[in-house]
């Protein structure tokens, strides 16, 4: 059972970092709420039924009734804002950068701890961590040859969509602790869905887009949403959530290779800097090491 765990981590974080490819694919032709809108309900489409499949369709709804406000606020916060922000962001800046930009996911939620959570403290080398990170969001933004203003508003809006997702991490932590991670998965897409989609009917393409990125779309929405998510949570109820987060340290070296060799992006020097520091600090600020050795329930990463 160990030998799967590694081409399990892999596959999963070649599916999260391919999100931001084929996002820069469809962002050309699709506006970003149609898209979003589209990606989230079919994540949706798969999820519920499979949820129905595991625990019986009035069982299903019941859960996911259960969630409640609670669900609602994840498919806004964690699912139609931020993913909607992502694929603005892509409108100005590569996917590699997106991939990067979205990466400091754990470093705002050590940040955020500070404060919901007063027994943990930032001292030492995760406050070190914590700084480097926001050295390294500096560095990305700041001094982007190419873009201009356009550019670093790209950017930000991937960075705080990274906030919206460290705060969704805390909320769901404290809130549904005990609820089954298919459950909040499958109620957080379709709730998002559900918000968008009166929004997207005023964005609907004019022209019926290319099958490059109507391909993009369906395979944001099956692949890099609702199966990603199947096989993650297996790795984290399998070997532990702690293992599970690696994933996080994958995700943008991956989605960079992508970006890169099949779209020809360009990776700057400062793209590569970012990188560096915002994954050191991602590293030293979230703790990795203390997380391997004990089973703590972290977060799923998003894209």
């Amino acid at each position: 059972m160990t030998r799967a765990y590694v081409p399990l981590l892999l596959f999963v974080a070649a599916i999260w970092g391919a999100s931001f490819m084929f996002i820069k694919v469809a962002v050309d032709e699709i506006e970003p709420i149609p898209m979003m809108a589209a990606r989230l309900l079919l994540a949706a489409a798969v999820l519920v039924p499979f949820l129905m499949l595991r625990v019986g369709a009035r069982e299903a709804v019941a859960q996911l009734r259960a969630g409640g406000r609670g669900i609602v606020f994840l498919g806004l916060a964690n699912s139609a804002l931020p993913f909607t922000l992502i694929a603005w962001g892509e409108k100005h800046v590569t996917s590699s950068v997106a991939a990067i930009a979205n990466a400091p996911v754990p470093i705002f939620v050590a940040v955020l701890a500070i404060w919901f959570r007063p027994s943990e403290r930032a001292s030492g080398l995760k406050l070190l961590g914590i700084i480097l990170g926001f050295v390294g969001v500096g560095v990305l933004t700041g001094f982007h040859p190419e873009g201009g203003w356009w550019a670093v508003a790209g950017t930000l809006a991937i960075v705080a969509a990274a906030l919206l997702y460290a705060i969704s991490n805390l909320y769901t932590q404290g809130r549904f602790a005990s609820t089954s991670p298919v459950v909040i998965a499958a109620g957080a897409c379709l709730t998002g869905g559900l918000m968008l989609l009166p929004l997207a009917l005023f964005q609907i393409p004019e022209e019926v887009p290319s099958p490059e990125a109507l391909g993009s779309v369906a395979a944001l929405g099956v692949f890099g949403t609702a199966v990603a998510l199947l096989f993650f949570y297996r790795i984290i109820t399998t070997w532990g959530a702690a293992r599970g987060a690696i994933v996080t340290y994958l995700i943008p070296p991956i989605a960079v290779l992508y970006g890169v060799t099949l779209l020809d992006e360009e990776l700057t020097a400062n793209a590569i800097a970012g990188l560096v520091l915002i994954l050191a600090g991602v590293a030293l600020g979230s703790g990795v090491g203390r997380r391997l050795r004990r089973r703590e329930a972290v977060p799923a990463p998003h894209s």
